[in-house]
């Protein structure tokens, strides 16, 4: 199937799998790359050498395009970047739009630059400064998400600019993506979806959470940093949500203490780091102090197994999801519905 997105990155399939902190890496990446999608390797949790290692090691298992994740708004970011163009990556994605100077010296290097955006006006701006596609999350999707569901933001934002827009947020069938596609999208990019697979390195606890959750178990708080999070539903969030501000801040404390031995991290540069994401926000101490321990939060959960400590990010669509196949019988999967829907499109027409 060949669309716009699939043309511009050299890939089979109009499919993305999402740089998820630390569920995206070489073996997700290189597996969903060999399976004809666009796998992108998340970048946020690795310093800069990891960072160089990963992507080699993604080579050594694939000949097939796949992309970075970056911050932005990383002080390194100018110094990934580097790595990636010497490298020879063939995709940037960002989860915070880069800058314009960002732009285009990836673009200059022959990179493809595909930013993660939740809200028409941003499309547009990422669009102005020459980004050559967006993906764009609706409220159903995993992590920090918005408000408007995908339905109603994925026509807003193919009607404001002349890219390519590949849909995230409710996916994970070939019925979705051809409803994507029916609305104007070059394709559709999945996290939980490919996070729940068998080349995904997810502790089998942790997989076992989310199969196991409903629709229902799927919530969206602000109760860890501040901001609206779509998660399962777990004893921390309970604990945090429906603890007074002294209680939160208690509980917040001991968790920080049990991270900053799994993270090494000091307390001065823990509360540094909170007091950089407390600036401009009306967060309590108990969400700074989370807020700097987030990374950490989703390792305990996505590489430790401890599904009692940990954040567990998540789309809704985990409460349909009941299997974990590789990524190979998970494109070819949805490849197939996707055709069968068309051609009964087709035969219903004719």
């Amino acid at each position: 199937m060949e669309t716009a997105l699939t043309r511009l990155v050299g890939v089979r399939h109009p499919i993305v799998q999402t740089g998820m902190g630390w569920v995206a890496g070489p073996r997700l990446v290189s597996a969903t790359a060999n399976a004809g999608a666009l796998g992108i390797l998340a970048s946020a949790t690795m310093d800069t050498d990891r960072l160089r290692e990963a992507i080699r090691e993604v080579k050594s298992r694939t000949g097939a395009p796949f992309g970075v994740n970056l911050r932005a708004d990383a002080a390194d970011a100018g110094d990934r970047v580097r790595i990636m163009i010497e490298e020879g990556v063939r995709v940037a994605s960002f989860a915070l739009a880069p800058s314009a100077e960002l732009i285009a010296e990836l673009k200059e290097a022959g990179v493809v630059v595909i930013p993660s955006i939740g809200a028409r006006r941003h499309a547009e701006k990422v669009a102005a400064w020459g980004a050559d596609a967006v993906i764009v999350q609706g409220g159903e999707g995993g992590g920090h998400t918005g408000e408007v569901a995908t339905t109603v933001l994925l026509p807003q934002v193919v009607d404001a600019v002349d890219i390519p827009v590949v849909a995230a947020g409710g996916f994970f069938d070939g019925r979705g993506l051809v409803a994507a596609l029916a609305y104007g999208a070059a394709g559709v990019a999945m996290g939980t979806r490919f996070l729940l697979t068998s080349d995904s390195t997810v502790p089998d606890a942790v997989k076992a959470a989310y199969l196991a959750a409903t629709v229902k178990d799927v919530t969206v708080t602000r109760a860890v940093d501040g901001l609206p999070h779509r998660m399962l539903r777990t004893e921390l969030v309970e604990t945090l949500e429906h603890s007074g501000r002294t209680r939160a801040l208690l509980q917040a404390i001991r968790r920080a203490a049990g991270f900053r031995r799994l993270s090494g991290l000091t307390w001065p540069r823990m509360i540094r780091d909170g007091l950089a994401m407390k600036h401009g926000k009306e967060l309590t101490w108990s969400q700074m102090l989370l807020a700097a321990n987030t990374p950490m939060l989703l390792k305990a959960s996505m590489v430790d197994g401890r599904t009692d400590l940990g954040v567990m990010a998540s789309g809704q669509v985990a409460g349909v999801i009941d299997d974990l196949p590789s990524c190979a019988e998970l494109v070819a999967r949805v490849m197939k519905e996707a055709e069968e829907v068309l051609w009964t499109l087709v035969r219903a027409d004719s």
